[in-house]
């Protein structure tokens, strides 16, 4: 555990060959000398302290140590989800996307971490039981650099200009004082790289990357179909390819790793669904009513122990026993719903005319700690432009927010009015009764 967060002792850097700079290292300073006097620095990290540790840990390639616990991070994939989680993925824990009615903004959430896996050097593990892994990859977004992503947003925001000059005079004031959202590159805290969804991933980065796969149909035709008490056998398999994986290529530390550290980023696609076996989208008393949850509780020990990462979709919105909803989010340390607009009353609402859907955070990990905390941000919601994904907060249109705040008023006069009038009513029929 001790390589899952920042702080493990080591010695400091020496000079090799030069015993003054040995000497103070082993003093807790770095001494030099020039001209044949000496210079004294600042006091660096003495052995034993978190400096060094730190370090040796931030050298890993896609991470940084969080400012809140010092946990390792890795980037999901898209700044402004790791901004709302606090900085990003803590590596060792899982995170829960619950797809979308039709499974399409989710599925981009979750080429996204790949796809960022990719460009930082992870090694991969891509699961699934609907579509092959292979097609998975070649479907990844190609990275896009900071200058063209700028250029994409100015783009918009200019479009945006020339239909309503004076919007930032007709924005409703409770959002003025909301902190904005990381919309560009701009930002010096900014984590992970940008995507052009339009376009895909080079072949040549693709066949450089470390990654394994795992189709369930493949993996069935291979296995004998045993299934045990407590998990089915799609569970069971996939737990111990990842088991496997964790173990072989040393990221639990067992075996030192031969290059440098890496992360190993696992994704797992549509878990639930009857595709894994389960039925607990088909009944409401499930015959595999507890697979799922036990699928979740060995992996989560699996994270907890090696540097690893993983995202898992989940169908939330056909699973129907809810109690069943609610034991997969406590057995998750991050959960994130997205809700689609499409094919529902708000697709054609003028309010929500400018997003595709909402975006719930459901739960953001509290390490250490049996119960996890609740996002303080609302009122999220997510488009997908002409090549990016973005997440905003929402707030009424300049041209509904004075029509609404009139209709509420009225709204208001009239329930005073009827209520004014039962009061009278009730008066008048006291008095008779007492009469």
């Amino acid at each position: 555990m001790a390589a899952l967060t920042t702080g493990v002792g080591g010695a400091g850097r020496t000079a090799a060959g030069d015993p003054r700079a040995a000497m103070a290292a082993a003093a807790g300073g770095d001494e030099t000398d020039s001209g044949g006097g000496c210079s004294f620095r600042r006091k660096g990290p003495a052995p034993g302290s978190g400096g060094s540790g730190g370090a040796r840990l931030r050298s890993i390639a896609g991470t940084r140590p969080s400012v809140r616990n010092g946990q390792l991070l890795v980037s999901a994939g898209l700044p402004a989800l790791d901004q709302l989680l606090g900085g990003g993925l803590a590596v060792g824990t899982l995170l829960l996307i619950e797809e979308d009615k039709y499974n399409i903004y989710s599925n981009l959430l979750f080429k996204y971490f790949l796809a960022e896996g990719i460009v930082c050097g992870h090694t991969l593990l891509v699961a699934s039981a609907k579509e092959d892994p292979d097609d998975i990859l070649q479907e990844l977004p190609e990275p896009l650099h900071d200058d063209k992503y700028r250029k994409e947003l100015d783009d918009v925001s200019s479009r945006k200009s020339q239909g309503e000059p004076d919007i930032s005079m007709k924005i409703a004031w409770r959002y003025q004082n909301l902190p904005k959202m990381e919309t560009g590159p701009g930002s010096s805290s900014r984590f992970g790289h940008y995507y052009d969804m339009s376009k895909r991933m080079p072949q040549e980065i693709i066949q450089s990357a470390k990654w394994h796969r795992f189709f369930l149909p493949e993996e069935i035709t291979s296995y004998p179909n045993v299934e045990s008490c407590a998990l089915t056998h799609g569970y069971t398999k996939l737990l111990h390819s990842i088991q496997r994986i964790v173990s072989e290529e040393g990221f639990d530390g067992s075996c030192p790793q031969k290059k440098q550290k890496n992360i190993l980023r696992i994704g797992i696609q549509s878990l639930g669904s009857p595709l894994w076996g389960d039925d607990i989208c088909c009944a409401d008393t499930p015959e595999h009513m507890h697979s799922l949850t036990r699928f979740l509780y060995v992996l989560r020990g699996l994270l907890r122990m090696s540097l690893s990462a993983c995202v898992i979709t989940v169908p939330s919105h056909l699973i129907q026993n809810k109690a069943i909803t609610a034991r997969v989010r406590n057995l998750s340390d991050t959960v994130v719903g997205l809700e689609s607009f499409l094919g529902s009353e708000r697709e054609a609402s003028s309010l929500y005319k400018d997003f595709h859907g909402l975006i719930h955070i459901h739960q953001i990990p509290r390490l250490n700690s049996l119960i996890g905390d609740v996002s303080d941000t609302k009122d999220l919601a997510f488009k997908l432009q002409r090549k990016v994904f973005t997440i905003e907060r929402l707030h009424l249109p300049p041209d509904l927010s004075d029509t609404v705040s009139r209709s509420s008023k009225q709204d208001l006069v009239e329930s005073a009015k009827q209520l004014s009038l039962g009061c009278g009513v009730m008066a008048e029929g006291k008095e008779r009764l007492d009469f």
